[in-house]
Order: structure tokens, then C-alpha cells, then sequence
């Protein structure tokens, strides 16, 4: 501590060599670490608002597909990608090529290890990268953009960037700005969704504030850097609480017979007070089901101590795909016949409508499940050319007319395709984890159900 002076008397020092008046930075050297779903939305509002741009990522094969124009990211398009080259863009795999960079954005994954507790080693790696790239005389911007627990830039990344000698405030403006890109929406997108920005240092969160500022329309800041961190997991908590809530709900209320999709509706209606949120075969993606594990992580590693209702809610929400399973085993009941030995159809494994993602879907649950329950699964998924569950493949079904094949259906997902076609399901037993079937008019199978 007696080498490191306080963080405003070092940010009182910091001034950004390439800026002019404030709100006038131009930043011209921008560099992404991690290629991602995050990463290229990023380097998107970068190159369209005249930075220069070095994506990296580990993945040279992703690096050598981005240099061909290829993207591998739904909401970017190959268009795209090539307009990018064409003004500059250069995606790397040689972190040589991060020299002169006026600010380092990392983008990274932050999965969960095996035993449930988070990893930052991607994060690490990242920052280890960057503090052999900072020099004292540029004075670059740092900031981490991938979702973690409250602490962990100032605990985690802040002592390896300065570990090369270089201090935080005084060499590096260091900041945290949490990534809300919701992929699939063309409504909400990096540019239009306010960015939270929390610094190190008040002077740090002006530097990211200016950054960012030229790339979106509203800037956020928050009192500090754990704020900001706390603040994203905040948001996605309180959608892993509240689709808890009402998939305990919707289990009590097929008990009691009442049609809790009609609950949904008609509560829905108070135009004040109620935010709906529907039930589902389970949560998915990499925001929902992982972010409450890591804050989980920090209450119990700083405080000794759980959070009920969090930790509630994930048992609840993993429980959903399970009970799928057993929904589909009282449905062949009702039928006179039993799901052990039958053909079961999956349609739509994503975990989010229209788009080509299955981490940590639902549908690997509930396909779990059916096997051991004896089912013979098979899925149906445009977006999706293959897909294993445990190491094993599930068969795909190529037209959505082949499901009178099958001795069930199970809509996991609305896919605009379905929704447009249910006519072509015609399975004798058909499950709808979506609510969509009564709502459009009913489908042409004998015996359907909602979840």
C-alpha cells in the first residue's frame, strides 16, 4: 500500500494525450479482445464511428474467417464483416499486433468451472495480454465489458495490469461497462441502450464516459466500478427470480386446473404495478442460468453467507426441464400409452427465438430426460444443423411436415417458423412449453397440452 499512492491523487496526473476539450476525444486505436457475441456489436459501433479497430481472439480460426468476411455471430452479417476490412478492421490472433492501442476493451467469456464456481481465466488471460502491451507514455483506457462479480476488476484485473510496474489512474484508465447485448433484437441495440460506465477513479470513468460516448446515445455512470458490476447482475438476477416465479406458479396452477397462460394475460392488463414474465421449459444463454452463480460466488466467498432467493430460483429454473419430461410422460398416460419406447420430437433447441445459440439450453434437460425416461429423440431446429446431448447425437428432421412421424411433439421454442406453420405439426400428442398453440388456434394433433 505505502507504494501506491491514492487513487486521486494518481488520477489528478492522468491526461489523455489524445484528447482535446472533453467531449471531443477522438480515440483513434481500438482494440477488442474476444470475438464474440459482445465483441463484434463492439467493433461494429467502433468502425462506424471512425476508430481503428484490431479485433483479437484466441480462435485463429475465428480471426481467419473474420479476415474472409465470414461471420460467425448471428446478428452480424458477412456484409457486414467485409465493410468492416474494408475501413480498417483487422482481426487477429498475434498479440504482437496490440501496439499503440488507446484503449483495450475486454470481451471474454466468464463460464462457470465444473464445481459451479466462476472462471476468470479467460479475463486473466486478457489482462495479462494488455499489461504487455501498455506503455507509461500512451496511457491507455482498460475496460472490462464481460459479465462478473462485484470486485473483480479492481481485485482481479487491476493488480496484473499492474504488475509490469504501471499503476491504475496514473500509467491506465481502468473501467468496468457491462455488456447488454441481447442478441436477436433489432430493436435494443449497442448503440441505442444506454451504457453504464463505472471508473476507478472519477477521472477514469471521464475517459470511459468519453469512449463510449461516441458510440452510443446515452452514457450511464455509476458512483464506482463495483456499482457497475453489481448493476448487471442486478438486471439478470431479476429476470432469473421473476421467470422462477412464475414457472412455480405455472406448476401449482396445472395442479389446480387453471390455465396459467390465461393467468399471465389477464394480469397483464393492470397497466401499472405488474411486469409479465412467461414460464418456459427452463432458462438459458449465457446470462440467465451463470450470473446469479457469480454473485452467489461473492456473497458466500466475502460475506459467509447464501442468497436464499437467488439460489432458490436457479433450483426452481432447473428443475423446469425435468418437468417437461414429466409433462410428456402424463400426456402419453392420458393417451392409454406410455413415453418408454416411443419417438419424441423436439422442435426448436435454441435458447432464444430465431437465432443459432444453444448454450446452456433447456432443450439439453429435457432431451436428458427422455432418454432416460426411454424416449427416442429426434429435433428439429432450421438454425441448428447438428447437436449432441452427453456426447450423443440427436437426429435431426429436416421437414417440419415429418413430425406425423412422431408419437409427440414438444414445442421448446418459438421459432417464427412455427408460429407461422403449426399446421404442418401433426403428431398424434403435442406439448407447448411456449403457450403459442391456443393462443394462434389450436394445432392439428389430436391431443396437445400447454405447459
Amino acid at each position: 500500500m505505502g507504494a501506491h499512492p491514492s487513487p486521486d491523487l494518481l488520477a489528478s496526473s492522468l491526461d489523455d494525450p489524445s484528447q482535446g476539450e472533453r467531449g471531443h476525444v477522438q480515440i483513434q486505436r481500438v482494440a477488442v479482445l474476444g470475438l464474440g457475441y459482445v465483441g463484434l456489436p463492439l467493433v461494429r459501433a467502433c468502425v462506424a464511428n471512425g476508430h481503428e479497430v484490431i479485433g483479437f481472439d484466441v480462435s485463429q480460426r475465428v480471426t481467419d474467417n473474420l479476415a474472409l468476411g465470414i461471420s460467425h455471430v448471428d446478428d452480424v452479417s458477412d456484409s457486414e464483416v467485409k465493410d468492416w476490412l474494408a475501413q480498417g478492421f483487422l482481426p487477429t490472433a498475434d498479440a504482437s499486433m496490440l501496439s499503440q492501442i488507446d484503449v483495450f476493451v475486454i470481451c471474454v467469456p466468464t463460464p462457470l468451472s465444473s464445481d459451479g464456481t466462476p472462471d476468470l481465466s479467460a479475463v486473466e488471460s486478457a489482462a495479462r495480454l494488455i499489461t504487455g502491451q501498455i506503455h507509461s507514455g500512451r496511457r491507455p483506457l482498460v475496460v472490462l465489458e464481460s459479465t462478473t462479480y462485484p470486485g473483480t476488476t479492481e481485485e482481479i484485473v487491476k493488480p496484473i495490469l499492474e504488475s509490469g510496474g504501471l499503476l491504475a489512474a496514473q500509467d491506465f484508465s481502468l473501467a468496468f461497462s457491462p455488456e447488454r447485448i441481447d442478441p436477436g433484437n433489432a430493436t435494443w441495440t449497442f448503440e441505442n441502450t444506454p451504457k453504464l460506465v463505472g471508473g476507478y477513479t472519477s477521472q477514469c470513468a471521464d475517459r470511459a464516459e468519453e469512449f463510449y460516448s461516441s458510440l452510443t446515445t446515452k452514457v450511464v455512470r455509476t458512483k464506482g466500478l463495483k456499482e457497475a458490476e453489481m448493476a448487471k447482475l442486478l438486471e439478470n438476477t431479476y429476470r432469473h427470480v421473476n421467470i422462477a416465479l412464475v414457472n412455480e406458479l405455472a406448476k401449482v396452477s396445472h395442479l389446480l386446473g387453471i390455465d396459467f397462460w390465461d393467468v399471465i394475460a389477464a394480469a397483464e392488463t393492470k397497466p401499472h404495478g405488474f411486469q409479465a414474465f412467461r414460464l418456459g421449459p427452463g432458462v438459458g444463454g449465457h446470462c440467465i442460468p451463470i450470473d446469479p452463480n457469480y454473485l452467489g460466488h461473492r456473497v458466500r466467498a466475502e460475506l459467509g453467507q447464501s442468497l436464499r432467493f437467488v439460489e432458490l430460483a436457479q433450483e426452481i429454473n432447473a428443475s423446469m426441464p425435468e418437468y417437461v419430461a414429466h409433462r410428456v410422460v402424463e400426456l402419453f398416460a392420458k393417451a392409454g400409452s406410455s413415453v418408454s419406447g416411443s419417438k419424441v420430437l423436439l422442435l426448436g433447441i435454441t435458447y432464444k427465438p430465431d437465432i443459432a445459440d444453444v448454450r446452456e439450453s433447456p432443450a439439453y434437460g429435457v432431451a436428458r430426460s427422455l432418454r432416460e425416461l426411454g424416449a427416442h429423440v429426434s429435433y428439429h431446429d432450421e438454425h441448428i444443423a447438428q447437436w449432441d446431448v452427453d456426447g450423443e447425437a440427436v437426429a435431426r428432421v429436416a421437414a417440419l411436415a415429418q413430425s406425423r412421424e412422431f408419437d409427440c411433439t414438444v414445442l421448446l421454442q418459438s421459432h417464427m417458423r412455427y408460429l407461422e406453420c403449426l399446421d404442418e405439426i401433426s403428431s398424434p400428442l403435442m406439448l407447448d412449453t411456449q403457450g403459442r398453440v391456443a393462443r394462434i388456434g389450436g394445432a392439428h394433433v389430436p391431443a396437445w397440452s400447454t405447459l
